[in-house]
C-alpha cells in the first residue's frame, strides 16, 4: 500500500495510530466540572499495522480513554481490544464460538452490571478494565450463543438490558434481555426475509422496535476485502413492534419509505398504540456516497432521488399499521444520542454532530424536537467532532441539564482533544478542553462511566 493509493480510510482524520501509549496530568483549558469524576472511554476501528481490513467498520477496535477527577484530567491512554485477531488468529467458521470470538471489536462500550464492554455487532462482547486492558470474551454463562449488537439499551426503570443478534444465517434475528445482575433469562427468534446490516433498534416502556432496512448481505461479495452488504432496491423497508413480553407472531410490520439508518436516537409511546421513533435517515443516494467512502461496495442501486442524512422521525399507529414519516431538519449528522436516562421515556433533546463524509461544516447540535429549534457549537474547519455523549448534571432538573462529552480530531496534525459543553448552551463553546498527547482517528461509540459513590 502507497500513499497515492491509500483509501480514505488510512488517511487524514481516519488514518489509525501505530501503537498504545499514556501520557499523565493533561493539560486542561477551562475549568473541569468538579462533579465530573469517572472514565470517557471511545472505542473505534484502528487497523493494525501493516493490514488493511478493505472498510472502514473492519479495523482492529481500540479504546482510547481520560481519567477525570477533582477537576483534573489524571491520564489519557488507548488500547486495543485484544481479542484473538491481534495475535494473527482467523476465526473458524464452522465453529459457533470461534466465529463468535474471533472478530474486531471495535464500535461501542457499554457499562452493565458491574462490567465494562467492547461490543461489536458481529461477536461477543468483550469484558475490559477500568484501565482499558482485555479480560476476556462474555457469554453471559453460555447463554449468548449469537452475536450481540453494539447498540444494546438500558431500560433506566428496571437497569434490564435489552439486545439482539444477526446472523448470515438462520436466525438471522435473535432478542435477547439481560437482567440488572447480568443474568441472560431471554432469548427469542424474530422472522426476517434475509440477513441485512440491521446495526440498531429502540425500546419503549412496553415494545421493541425493529429496523428491517434494505441494506443487505450479498454472498457475491464475500469473497472480496471489505463489507459484504449493499443497497438493496427489492428487499424494501419496514419497521417491526414487538410488545417486551410477546414474540415473533406479536410482531406488527410497517411499511416505510425506502432509506436506511445506522442509529436511533430514541423511541417513545404518545399515546396507547402510537409510538414515535427519531434516528438518522439516509435516503438511497446518500447511503451509496458514504458507503462508498468508507470503503463498501458501489450498491448498483436505481434509486436515485433525495439527498442527505438527517435527523428523521416516523410515527406509527400501531392498530392500523401506518406511518407518518418525515425530516426533523435538513442538517447532515449521524451519532444521535440523549440522556440515557430517558432511553424508552418522553424526551424532547436529541445531540448530533455534523457528518464529516457529507458536510465541511463540523459542528456538535442540539436539537428540541418539541419546539422544533436547533443549536450548535462550531469548530474550526480543521477540527472534526466525535459523538456528544451527555453526562447529566447533579441534581438535574431539565433534560438538558448537564455536560456533552466529545473527542474533537484534527485534520492533519498529531493532536486531538476532549472537549466538555454546557448542553443548555451550546452555542458559548466548550466549558473545558483536555488537551490530548495524541491525535484519535475519528471513531465510533462512547460512554462516560461515573465513579462509584
Amino acid at each position: 500500500m502507497t500513499a497515492d493509493v491509500a483509501p480514505a480510510y488510512f488517511s487524514g482524520e481516519f488514518a489509525p495510530v501505530p501503537d498504545e501509549i499514556e501520557a499523565h496530568d493533561l493539560e486542561v483549558t477551562g475549568t473541569l466540572p468538579d462533579e465530573l469524576a469517572g472514565r470517557y472511554f471511545r472505542n473505534g476501528a484502528n487497523p493494525l499495522p501493516g493490514t488493511d481490513p478493505g472498510h472502514n467498520f473492519l479495523g482492529q477496535g481500540m479504546l482510547h480513554g481520560v481519567r477525570i477527577a477533582g477537576g483534573r484530567a489524571e491520564w489519557y491512554r488507548n488500547r486495543w481490544v485484544h481479542t484473538p485477531l491481534v495475535d494473527g488468529a482467523r476465526p473458524d467458521r464452522t465453529d459457533l464460538m470461534s466465529a463468535l470470538t474471533c472478530t474486531t471489536s471495535n464500535t461501542s462500550v457499554l457499562h452493565h452490571a458491574g462490567r465494562i464492554l467492547s461490543l461489536v455487532e458481529n461477536g461477543l462482547p468483550w469484558e475490559v478494565t477500568e484501565d482499558l486492558d482485555t479480560v476476556g470474551p462474555v457469554d453471559f454463562g453460555g447463554k449468548l450463543r449469537t452475536a450481540m449488537t453494539a447498540h444494546p439499551k438500558v431500560d433506566p426503570l428496571t437497569g434490564d438490558l435489552h439486545l439482539f443478534g444477526v446472523g448470515l444465517r438462520p436466525p438471522f434475528l435473535t432478542y435477547h434481555r439481560v437482567t440488572a445482575a447480568g443474568e441472560l433469562v431471554r432469548s427469542t427468534e424474530v422472522t426476517v426475509p434475509g440477513p441485512t446490516m440491521m446495526h440498531d433498534f429502540a425500546i419503549t416502556e412496553h415494545h421493541v422496535v425493529w429496523l428491517d432496512l434494505p441494506v443487505v448481505f450479498d454472498l457475491d461479495l464475500r469473497t472480496r476485502p471489505g463489507m459484504p452488504f449493499r443497497w438493496s432496491d427489492t428487499h424494501g423497508a419496514r419497521i417491526g413492534v414487538m410488545p417486551r413480553d410477546g414474540g415473533d407472531a406479536d410482531v406488527r410490520w410497517i411499511d416505510v419509505e425506502p432509506g436506511y439508518a445506522f442509529h436511533v436516537a430514541n423511541a417513545k409511546e404518545t399515546a396507547p398504540g402510537r409510538i414515535v421513533l427519531e434516528g438518522v435517515r439516509y435516503t438511497p443516494t446518500t447511503f451509496d456516497r458514504i458507503w462508498t467512502g468508507l470503503g463498501g461496495e458501489p450498491s448498483r442501486s436505481l434509486a436515485t432521488s433525495g439527498t442527505g442524512a438527517n435527523l428523521y422521525r416516523w410515527t406509527l399507529d400501531v392498530a392500523a399499521g401506518t406511518v407518518s414519516e418525515g425530516a426533523v431538519d435538513d442538517l447532515d449528522v449521524e451519532f444521535p444520542t440523549i440522556d440515557d436516562n430517558r432511553t424508552g421515556l418522553p424526551s424532547d433533546h436529541v445531540y448530533a454532530v455534523t457528518a464529516p463524509l457529507l458536510t465541511d461544516r463540523p459542528a456538535i447540535v442540539k436539537y428540541d424536537t418539541a419546539s422544533g429549534t436547533r443549536d450548535s457549537w462550531h469548530l474550526d474547519p480543521s477540527w472534526l467532532p466525535g459523538e456528544a455523549e451527555f453526562v447529566p448534571a447533579a441534581g438535574a432538573t431539565r433534560e438538558d441539564d448537564g455536560w456533552l462529552l466529545s473527542i474533537t480530531t484534527h485534520k492533519t496534525a498529531d493532536t486531538a482533544a476532549l472537549v466538555v459543553l454546557a448542553a443548555d448552551n451550546l452555542s458559548a463553546g466548550p466549558v473545558a478542553t483536555v488537551h490530548l498527547p495524541r491525535r484519535v482517528p475519528l471513531g465510533f461509540h462512547g460512554n462516560w462511566i461515573q465513579d462509584a459513590e
